[in-house]
């Protein structure tokens, strides 16, 4: 994944403001992402950044400013980009792969022939194997592999991630960080990640936009010009440390 300076934007959020009972969570909120880019939005807790995925996602209208997709305005049109929150929300009674194919079933897709594009991926996303289980079989981190998968099928160009680990356990979350960085290197997928998290930000991002505490505003952007392919052993590194320190200044 390479910096948006060499990249076309994939998407913009323009001047973004947004209100909830007369109270303001978002101000001037101006941000983008890069084609086959993975930026990060870091920030307090509560501080708005589902919000700000709602309104990218066309599921909330902002009070002003806009967002654009490749170029074109999108405010207030779902259906474009795939949202995947924290928890997987399979459905217990649905196998891996019938939960999986319900995007493309959606757009119409028979079962079979939904089932045979799916199923060209499941050895990429580490399910295979699996196909014909059900979600209380797998563990956490299968759970949440699939739940990428069935997220990448639904657009295969534009993912929001909302902190889809932070509900593993350290040791899954750090395998699951590190076969996310070496999925994507195979993906044309350009990728807005939130997390709390702030290892996570450095390892994952090429850039990290933080956010302050609400009404959020973005008080930088910082660019994570470490090269790719990254490993874990990655965040014991100074330049990853140098920015790990930046960003706690920022958060203080």
């Amino acid at each position: 994944m390479n910096s948006s300076k060499s990249k076309k934007l994939k998407v913009e959020t323009s001047h973004l403001n947004m209100k909830y009972e007369g109270n303001p969570i978002l101000s001037d909120i101006s941000i983008n992402l890069g084609e086959k880019e993975l930026v990060s939005i870091l920030g307090p807790s509560g501080c708005g950044k589902s919000t700000l995925f709602n309104i990218i996602s066309g599921l909330l209208a902002p009070e002003s400013g806009d967002v654009l997709i490749d170029g074109v305005s999108h405010m207030g049109k779902s259906g474009r980009v795939s949202y995947m929150h924290q928890k997987d929300l399979l459905l217990p009674w649905k196998t891996i792969l019938d939960n999986v194919c319900i995007p493309l079933v959606l757009k119409g897709e028979d079962k079979t022939e939904s089932h045979e594009k799916a199923l060209g991926y499941f050895e990429l996303f580490g399910l295979d194997g699996f196909e014909t289980k059900y979600p209380h079989q797998l563990s956490g981190g299968m759970r949440q592999r699939a739940a990428l998968l069935r997220t990448y099928l639904f657009s295969d160009d534009i993912i929001l991630l909302d902190e889809p680990f932070g509900g593993l356990d350290a040791i899954t979350k750090r395998n699951m960080q590190a076969w996310l960085l070496e999925v994507l290197e195979a993906l044309n997928a350009s990728v807005f990640f939130i997390t709390h998290d702030i290892e996570e930000a450095i390892l994952l991002s090429d850039r990290i936009y933080v956010l302050s505490e609400r009404p959020a505003r973005v008080s930088m952007e910082i660019p994570v010009d470490m090269e790719r392919p990254r490993s874990p052993e990655i965040v014991t590194s100074a330049k990853f440390n140098e920015i790990r320190k930046q960003i706690l200044e920022l958060l203080r």
